[in-house]
């Protein structure tokens, strides 16, 4: 087998996932494989509302709500006694009894990655929309494909039916991209059959209809887009009372235009009225239902009249806005949730970080729909978080509510009940649009709410106001920051299209620059839209120069100055959230976890969980997986002011030093699973440094993966700190997993700063380490003399440390590198050179692997029974010893030599058992190679099919690693 794989080779874990979770259909719970029974539906109801819920408390009080419609008196204990027996349940199927743990209050369940179906949903439908559209369909495909049938199906429980409503909305939202992607990519008569499916499921879906309908006409069935377009019409007119919503409209008119003169098919009862004009700003709009007809009221007790005055309290739309769509079609299903529980007030809580758009988007919103709310809409901005003033009181507000209502003042009762109840009684009857703007907590909107149907309600936050969620069924809707396209059009829109075209490369440094966070974004543009004459490279020049980026972004009055609204959230944390907030600033990584934050703050870790919460309810970060938390790129830059102002520089160099511990004992733990044979320290975290365990190589890459970006900038950070001990140990613990992923540039950046590192120390082992991996990884980017050069300096170092190890570790690069440039007979010198070694230090393993290397050598000079004889004895020591990443290289050189005599059946078998083993490992770039010789091996025996489809699956992973190799694939499918 090439060299390649015949070194760094790891250690494969468990073949099947422990646990899974699934509520996207019937409720299934299955260890290994093996379905869970479980004991009962209150069991079972309790297990769906922490599934609904996972990574986040539900409280006791919740989970009797959703077990018992009338609980009995010892329902707290009967809780307690249920989820003990569920993780009994789930512990004597092998699962780890702390996915489920008890908070204050309540319980969580945090299933791994991968482990709940509906969390994968969400993964799979977030990376498509990140994707290229080409690949996007594809995935959403994949995302669809997790569905067993209706969420929760067999699951008695109304108290979860908002819960089921969002997970049915997600799906339909995903069928409504997926529909407009494939239309895109012009696959019309591909999706029609699907989508009439759907359309018959779902009539009333107006975004699925006008999928169908250009689908249709694409095809050239414009007569049955126009038939579809007048049954749509006549079943919303039937059910709702009312007609098409404007892109169904405007789309019949298109069609009928475009088809040939004749009357259209079907009776129709009129022509469809004329369209209003579409919104000026914003992407096209989204499926809107219509709302049902208010349901009659109970008789209320007698009160003043309501005045007929249609009060109109909106703010102004804000000019500009652009994208969100996803969130305004979120929005949108609001309505359709009023039309599902006609007897229910509709309510959504859009909540987000200071600055992240909450009130423009839901301003925007508003106005889109404002038609749909005849008798008015109220406005009120509670100011929970302003620092200008205290916050609202409810009975500010609801004196305010009524008297835009046109209730007198002398009729207004004294007191917040009486207050309460005369504003419930005025609008009962009313189809009012009311936006409870900025709010501190639930008591602060709870009198605000209407008291019947035909209103709905959106409040804005930065708390995520979990109780609203939780006893009002409020949609939740957490707004995170644009998309870069999206950050890019708003500064277009408020600075003309040809100057931010003029100067691109500029606009997304801009971008960059403000995190992209709108409120960033508008103040830029504003400075930029009264300077015209000014290139936007002259506005960067001055947000790079300023003595930090917060004093850049200044719009000269506390509503927009960035760093005062931050502070707004800031306030009102306690001491220990505020030093927590502080430290935060010293983590680069896109994301941080419980572990490495409670190092970074020297904390235990249940104390930093609290801690992280707290600030996730004050959105100074947010909780984006279960554990795991952001903070945004102007927050850090807030946080580090702060902490320049607050805490000593002793004090945070520590702190600096602690994360760095953690990611390296941790890293080190970890790099243990990809490859246990390697020679890894095993010394055990100082004080104050917690680190994460994990149980398989599946976990250990996971968090490798998820902690990329953060151990990349450690690395980096320790070394600019002067901490070069930790900078050259860190960097060496990376490079199994990076090797493992063809992260090759991030190799050679990190082993070089490992190298200076060493060097700045006087550390020759150190130095001979990075030398080693760096020759390595220059190999991989055939950068053959500068490889030569570093191997060479790492054999002359660890000769002179008399290190018999890592001398045959460094023969077998040497053997690698040779074998790369075609000399074949001089790598062979060094692999029995490096076997040679391996067997005078008793390391079995590594013996195994470089015999492999030999026996691969052999083949490649034509010698193949003796290439069989050394691979055959490989393998039998690779299998005993549990290595399958050397299994795997094994088999792979067998079937090399096989191919060569003629047995190609049998090599097909030996490629494919080394491609099982290799994608079990997650070696990318190892599949890859075995999939350009199994693809050689299936056109020996004539399977043209399967041949092509293996090298079309190595093409897509060379793409995917961008390496260069991929000119192999292309050149076999040529």
């Amino acid at each position: 087998m090439r060299s390649s794989r015949s070194v760094n080779l790891s250690q494969g874990g468990d073949l099947v996932a422990d646990l899974w979770f699934g509520v996207l259909g019937p409720l299934d719970v299955r260890a290994r494989g093996q379905r869970i029974p479980l004991h009962g539906p209150r069991q079972e109801r309790a297990l769906a509302a922490l599934l609904l819920n996972a990574g986040h408390a539900v409280t006791v009080d919740r989970l009797v709500d959703v077990v018992w419609k009338d609980p009995p008196a010892s329902a707290r204990r009967q809780i307690q006694d249920l989820v003990s027996r569920l993780r009994r349940a789930l512990a004597d199927a092998g699962a780890d009894e702390a996915v489920i743990t008890t908070v204050r209050g309540g319980y969580v369940l945090r299933p791994g990655a991968g482990e709940l179906d509906a969390t994968e949903f969400e993964r799979l439908v977030a990376a498509a929309r990140e994707s290229e559209p080409e690949y996007a369909a594809t995935v959403l495909r994949k995302a669809l494909g997790l569905w067993r049938g209706e969420p929760l199906s067999g699951v008695d429980c109304p108290a979860l039916a908002g819960d089921v409503r969002t997970l049915q909305e997600k799906r339909l939202a995903a069928w409504e991209e997926w529909a407009k992607l494939e239309l895109a990519a012009h696959r019309h008569h591909e999706v029609i059959t699907e989508l009439t499916a759907l359309v018959e499921r779902y009539p009333l879906r107006e975004s699925l209809v006008a999928s169908l309908m250009r689908a249709m006409a694409a095809a050239g069935r414009a007569a049955d887009a126009l038939d579809l377009y007048h049954r749509a019409r006549e079943q919303l007119r039937e059910e709702l009372g009312l007609d098409p919503g404007t892109e169904l409209r405007t789309l019949y008119e298109h069609v009928l235009r475009a088809a040939e003169p004749g009357p259209p098919p079907g009776p129709p009862s009129g022509p469809p009225p004329a369209p209003p004009p579409a919104p000026p700003l914003g992407p096209p709009l989204g499926p809107v239902v219509p709302e049902p007809p208010p349901s009659p009221q109970p008789p209320q007790p007698p009160q003043p009249p309501s005045p007929p005055v249609a009060a109109s309290q909106l703010p102004m739309d804000a000019f500009g806005f652009v994208g969100r769509g996803d969130e305004l079609s979120r929005l949108d299903a609001l309505l359709e949730h009023a039309a599902l529980q006609p007897t229910a007030v509709a309510m959504a809580v859009v909540s987000g970080s200071a600055g992240v758009g909450k009130t423009t988007l839901v301003t925007h919103w508003a106005h889109r729909v404002r038609e749909r709310f005849p008798d008015g809409h109220l406005h009120v901005n509670l100011r929970g978080f302003d620092p200008g003033g205290p916050m609202a009181t409810p009975e500010e507000a609801v004196r305010g509510f009524l008297s835009a209502l046109g209730v007198p003042p002398q009729s207004v009762p004294s007191g917040l009940d009486a207050q309460t109840a005369l504003y419930r009684s005025v609008l009962a009857g009313r189809r009012m649009l009311i936006v409870l703007d900025n709010a501190r907590d639930a008591g602060q909107v709870r009198p605000l709410l209407p008291g019947s149907p035909g209103c709905v309600v959106v409040v804005t936050s930065r708390d995520r106001l979990p109780a609203l969620v939780a006893k009002e069924g409020a949609l939740a809707l957490p707004l995170g920051l644009p998309t870069s396209g999206e950050a890019r059009q708003l500064l277009a829109r408020q600075l003309g299209d040809e100057r931010v075209a003029a100067e691109p490369d500029t606009v997304d440094e801009l971008v960059t620059s403000c995190g992209r966070l709108p409120l960033a974004l508008s103040i830029i543009a504003a400075r930029a839209a009264v300077r015209p004459g000014v290139p936007l490279a002259a506005i960067a020049e001055e947000l790079r120069e300023a003595p930090g980026v917060l004093d850049a972004l200044d719009a000269g009055d506390a509503a927009t100055r960035v760093r005062a609204v931050f502070s707004w959230s800031y306030r009102i944390l306690d001491d220990d959230a505020a030093r927590m907030f502080r430290m935060l600033a010293a983590h680069r990584g896109p994301r941080i976890g419980v572990a490495a934050a409670a190092s970074l703050a020297g904390v235990p870790a249940r104390a930093a969980r609290t801690l992280l919460e707290r600030l996730a309810g004050a959105h100074l970060v947010t909780e984006d997986a279960p554990r795991t938390y952001t903070l945004h790129d102007l927050m850090r830059a807030y946080a580090a002011e702060l902490g320049d102002l607050h805490d000593p520089p002793e004090e945070r160099a520590a702190a600096r030093s602690r994360l760095y511990d953690h990611y390296i004992h941790t890293a080190e733990q970890a790099a243990r699973l990809l490859d246990p044979h390697q020679d890894i320290a095993h010394d055990g975290p100082p004080p104050g440094v917690l680190t994460e365990q994990h149980g398989d190589q599946r976990e250990a890459l996971a968090w490798f993966g998820a902690e990329h970006t953060a151990l990349l900038a450690a690395v980096e950070d320790a070394a600019r700190s002067g901490l070069d001990a930790r900078a050259w140990r860190l960097a060496m613990v990376l490079y199994d997993y990076l090797d493992l992923h063809s992260h090759l540039h991030d190799q050679v950046t990190v082993q070089t700063i490992g190298l200076e590192a060493a060097c700045r120390l006087g550390d020759r082992a150190g130095q001979a380490h990075a030398h080693r991996r760096l020759g390595w990884a220059l190999r991989r980017l055939a950068r053959h003399d500068d490889a030569h050069a570093h191997l060479r300096s790492a054999l002359d170092l660890y000769e002179a440390l008399d290190d018999l190890r890592n001398r045959a570790h460094v023969h077998g690069n040497l053997s690698g590198l040779l074998e790369r440039q075609r000399r074949y007979a001089e790598a062979l010198v060094h692999a029995e050179r490096a076997l040679q070694l391996y067997t005078t230090v008793g390391l079995r393993a590594w013996q195994a692997r470089a015999l492999n290397a030999v026996g691969w050598l052999h083949g490649l000079l034509g010698d193949y029974a003796k290439s069989l004889k050394c691979c055959g004895e490989a393998l039998w020591m690779h299998e005993e010893s549990g290595d399958w990443r050397g299994q795997a290289a094994t088999w792979d050189s067998l079937g090399f030599a096989h191919h060569r005599l003629g047995s190609h059946q049998q090599a097909v078998a030996c490629f494919t058992r080394a491609l099982v083993l290799l994608r079990h490992v997650g070696d990318r770039y190892g599949q890859a190679e075995t999939l350009l010789v199994l693809g050689d091996a299936h056109q020996a025996v004539g399977e043209a099919g399967e041949s092509v489809r293996a090298w079309r699956q190595a093409r897509d992973i060379f793409v995917e690693l961008n390496h260069p190799d991929v000119d192999r694939a292309l050149a076999r499918l040529d």
